[in-house]
């Protein structure tokens, strides 16, 4: 499902980008969006390959493109 790209301090991360709107989903998806630190949509930001990262992506891989 997510893949991995470079590595910071060691540790690998996955590049995540806001491809769809928040706007008429759930509110909590929308928070999960902020969480993750994506602001807009194609805005594109790397976090740590984590099991929490990876299901926060998760819960909102319909809006979002990983690679």
């Amino acid at each position: 499902m997510a893949e991995t790209t470079g590595k910071a301090a060691g540790r690998s991360m996955l590049r995540v980008t806001l491809v769809r709107s928040t706007i008429g989903f759930n509110r909590a998806q929308a928070e999960v969006v902020k969480g993750l630190g994506l602001r807009r949509i194609r805005h594109t930001v790397e976090v740590p390959d984590t099991p929490e990262a990876r299901g926060m992506v998760r819960k909102v891989r319909h809006l979002v493109k990983v690679g």
